[in-house]
């Protein structure tokens, strides 16, 4: 036995346990090594004209054997000598496929023969250690090759521990066999899948379906046979027959030209396992010192678990056609995480187990481009198709939204102008640009109100005070728009203004004077309101904004009266340690409520004040679509009242 050259028994180990956490891989790295070694031959047709190759022969075959536990990846490409073998193989870490393309980085064959089929080589392998993943599934491995151009054929047989042996073998042609002997079973582990046409077969389409070659399996089918007899029942026989099991070609690398939606369609509901064909399809072909490809779709609905924490973003991630994550969460900001699609780049620098990369610099540098495209297409979704957009934005506005306040309102240049509110004035969901063409002159805020359904919105008395006004108020029921538009602060320099906590300028200099005389003439009732409500409002003065209720709910500072619940209700037991908000009853002097009050203060009647601010006080918070702390006395004191 030849040991291992290098420190062998630890590397190995190494390079079997820990470079590698997902042990399926190792069909991935031996195809893709398959497929290096057609490279090679096909490259050397290219310079050599001794080299007569049919390209259309050149191809992967993945086998199995169920009884003998052992699955085997051949190809017909540039085989390897007996020093080949003892060289790659028998040392770990050592690249030949990173010596192939090195050489030919060097010597770029000029205007030789083939130079137009010089793009369709790329050499996948890099770090020479992805042969030894499949040591994480066999306990036995056996490489059987003949090099190109020679009459000999070489085994290379090791069980991963200390050594290998090398000895003469037949194989008819040129090419590599590598036969996997797979590990026995265990009551944690069980390799008997991956010796199933169905086990390999899903791992070829999963991982290695764009390999440029044809991989070949033998697959079992079933065929009617017609019965001989008249009168005899026909009945059905398995047979079994070779068929390639990749696509090869990637849709994201053909021509748009020459791909249908359809065809987009169908590689989308395949791929990413949607019954629903994308509302949108977009893709990037980008050259120059990174070069990739990206094919993006915006679905036409949110995944079962989009708002859920199991949700994972990101988008497919390949390198030279062979598969390198499934979702790669650099490529997509967290507000734009609902898209779906692949990119693919041969330029990455992958790390050892290519399972994740060495300079995220290169990920940014895409990210940011796939970035500016998503966005201009959704400007685009918005323009051409209005009502499709406000479908999807209906499925993913809320995240958009999240994405504002989860960045503290960095992300606000990004998104903030694809968001949608409905106006209470024009009755429909409009931008915030479309807010601000509609306002009238002078104004200098965007106002809006939050609370549970646009239908309790348009209700409020504030809200109907501002239309009354000529301004209008975009009805925000959704819990995230308040955290949305206080991380935002402003849009475009124009302030973000909530209808029930800021002052709205809307006051004139003279309802102001007459508030403030209002006030202090009312000074000795409104305190003993603020007594019968202590700890509840924080004082009771004479409201400049409302017109047709008796009173309203506000809040002194930026926490209005629903974030504050919503902010509680998220917390749990811990809201106990929370400062309390700063209420404010605000009373409209010109109802006929507030002249029973006035007559009540009059008469020492310091009961029916009492009661009466209680009453005032759980109505506004009702109004305002928030519980009361107690509906039975609250109801009871309605009913005293109708005695």
């Amino acid at each position: 036995m030849r040991k291992f050259k290098t420190e062998s028994k630890k590397l190995l180990d190494l390079m079997i346990n820990s470079i590698y956490t997902n042990r399926e891989i190792f069909l991935r790295e031996l195809i893709s090594n398959a497929s290096d070694a057609v490279d090679k031959l096909y490259f050397r047709s290219l310079v050599d004209e001794t080299v007569s190759i049919n390209r259309a022969d050149l191809a992967i075959t993945v086998a199995f054997d169920g009884n003998g536990r052992t699955v085997t990846v051949s190809d017909n490409g540039i085989g390897m000598s007996k020093d080949d073998l003892d060289k790659n193989l028998g040392t770990i870490a050592h690249s030949d496929s990173f010596e192939f393309k090195a050489d030919q980085a060097k010597n770029t064959p000029g205007e030789e023969k083939g130079l137009d089929d010089m793009t369709d080589v790329d050499i996948i392998g890099q770090f020479g250690v992805g042969f030894y993943s499949a040591f994480m599934v066999g306990k036995k491995v056996q490489v059987v090759s003949k090099a190109y151009g020679s009459d000999e054929g070489w085994m290379w047989e090791s069980d991963g521990v200390d050594g290998y042996d090398l000895k003469p073998a037949q194989r008819e042609t040129h090419g590599t066999d590598v036969i996997v002997y797979l590990k026995d079973n265990t009551d944690d582990e069980s390799y008997d899948t991956f010796a199933t046409e169905m086990g390999l077969k899903n791992l070829i389409k999963r991982y290695s379906n764009y390999v440029r070659y044809p991989i070949q399996m033998e697959v079992t089918k079933t065929r009617q046979i017609e019965a001989e007899e008249e009168g005899e029942t026909p009945h059905w026989e398995n047979y079994t027959e070779v068929e390639t099991v990749n696509s090869m070609i990637p849709i994201w690398k053909r021509k748009g030209a020459e791909v249908s939606q359809e065809e987009y369609d169908e590689f989308y509901k395949t791929d990413f396992h949607d019954y629903e064909a994308p509302a949108r399809t977009f893709s990037v072909h980008a050259e120059g010192a990174l070069t990739y490809d990206a094919l993006m779709f915006v679905p036409a609905h949110a995944a079962y678990d989009y708002y859920t924490r199991d949700f994972k973003k990101g988008l497919a991630l390949y390198s030279a056609n062979v598969l390198i994550m499934d979702k790669c969460e650099e490529l997509l900001p967290d507000y734009f995480s609902f898209v779906r699609g692949v990119v693919d780049s041969a330029d990455l620098t992958l790390n050892i187990s290519r399972e994740t990369l060495q300079h995220n610099s290169q990920l940014r540098a895409i990210a940011r481009r796939l970035e500016k495209k998503i966005k201009a297409d959704l400007v685009a979704y918005r323009t051409d198709d209005r009502e499709g957009y406000e479908k999807f934005f209906e499925n993913f506005g809320r995240n958009m939204k999240y994405g504002i306040y989860s960045s503290y309102g960095a992300a606000k240049g990004a998104v903030a102008d694809l968001l949608l509110f409905y106006s209470a004035q024009q009755q429909k969901l409009v931008t915030l640009d479309e807010y601000l063409e509609a306002a009238p002159e002078g104004q200098n805020a965007i106002y809006y109100a939050v609370g549970s359904s646009l239908e309790h919105l348009a209700k409020m008395p504030i809200v109907t005070t501002v239309l009354a006004k000529g301004h209008d108020v975009l009805l925000c029921p959704d819990e995230v728009d308040e955290f949305c538009f206080m991380a935002m602060m402003d849009y475009n320099e124009t302030p973000l203004k909530n209808v029930s906590s800021e002052d709205l300028g809307l006051t004139t200099e003279e309802e102001k004077k007459e508030a403030e005389e209002a006030t202090e003439k009312n000074a000795g009732l409104f305190d003993a309101m603020t007594d019968a409500l202590a700890g509840k409002v924080e004082k009771v003065v004479v409201s400049t904004r409302v017109s047709d209720a008796p009173a309203v709910l506000t809040c002194e500072g930026p926490v209005s009266l629903q974030m504050a619940a919503t902010m509680k209700a998220q917390m749990g037991d811990a809201a106990e340690g929370m400062p309390p908000i700063p209420v404010v009853l605000e009373m409209n002097p010109k109802h006929v409520v507030f002249e029973v009050l006035q007559k009540a203060q009059a008469a020492g009647d310091t009961d029916k004040v009492a009661s009466y601010a209680s009453i005032l006080y759980d109505q506004a918070m009702l109004v305002e679509g928030l519980p009361i702390d107690d509906p039975v006395a609250f109801a009871q004191k309605v009913a005293d009242l109708m005695k």
